[in-house]
């Protein structure tokens, strides 16, 4: 193993072997070069070249905005948050018990310059009174439409156990519209969950049932059933900005939470429908 150790130090110096902050350049352009693929601390510190190697990987993480998961959140939110952990796992091409402690992963190409900021805002939160569930929703809130990460979540909970679970009940129970790629929201980084809009869905909606929302949404193509837009349209001058589900018998009135009873609409057409600006069966039989 020695001389393919001395080949792999040969890559990472040769990598970057000149700028300041050496060692940490060679491991993010290691990991750039082989983003979604687990790699062995070994190698990174064969790589990076000092002993030192894991607290360069966390500066990258905490101080510059890579997203860099390690062996041990993966199989520790792989019981937390098992849909997220499968959806890497699924990305990743490897199995959960593949995965070692000591193995680390590139889950996103592009550096996320906002993250430094981010985990000094989870330190002011972490220093709050009161549960987990309230300092979930300020950091959400504070970042509303902008994607953060799972290992954010983990770290603001305290390490604690079920925090997957108080973001679950933020979203089907109180109504926050919280999603991840597997909950409607394809053009997420994987691993990260996102706050669409500040702001709660009435009551009678927060009950729809995960399964029942994503078919809901597939069947309509992820987008409106009235003007078409899709969140791949998003523009910082069109008042569209999210899509959201509509009872077409209200539910009020003894409409089901079902696919059948249920449309996808962006919010402005959704406001209009409340509104008595569009009678939406009128609407759908004038088109067929």
């Amino acid at each position: 193993m020695v001389p393919v150790f001395q080949k792999m130090r040969l890559l990472g110096c040769g990598l970057l072997p000149h700028e300041p902050g050496a060692a940490r350049g060679r491991i993010i352009a290691y990991f750039r070069r082989y983003p979604m693929t687990l790699i062995e601390g070994a190698e990174l510190q064969v790589v990076s070249g000092i002993g030192e190697w894991a607290r360069r990987v966390r500066e990258l993480r905490v101080q510059f905005g890579w997203w860099i998961y390690s062996g041990v959140t993966l199989r520790e939110q792989a019981i937390e948050a098992p849909e997220a952990v499968s959806e890497m796992l699924q990305e990743l091409g490897v199995r959960l018990d593949q995965i070692r402690v000591d193995h680390y992963v590139l889950m996103r190409p592009d550096q996320d310059r906002d993250a430094a900021h981010r985990w000094h805002l989870i330190n002011s939160i972490r220093k709050r009174k009161g549960g987990v569930k309230p300092k979930f929703l300020a950091f959400f809130r504070e970042n509303v439409g902008k994607p953060v990460a799972l290992e954010e979540l983990r770290y603001l909970a305290g390490d604690k156990s079920e925090w997957a679970r108080r973001v679950r009940e933020l979203r089907t129970e109180e109504g926050w519209p919280i999603y991840t790629r597997m909950q409607g929201r394809p053009d997420l980084p994987v691993g990260s969950y996102v706050l669409d809009e500040d702001k709660q869905a009435p009551e009678h909606d927060r009950h729809i049932p995960d399964d029942v929302r994503i078919a809901v949404l597939e069947r309509d193509e992820f987008s409106c059933r009235v003007c078409g837009w899709k969140r791949v349209n998003l523009h910082p001058d069109d008042p569209r900005k999210f899509l959201e589900l509509h009872h077409i018998e209200h539910h009020v009135a003894g409409g089901l939470n079902t696919v059948d009873n249920l449309v996808t609409l962006c919010n402005v057409h959704h406001d209009q429908v409340h509104a008595d600006k569009i009678n939406l069966p009128e609407y759908f039989e004038a088109k067929s």
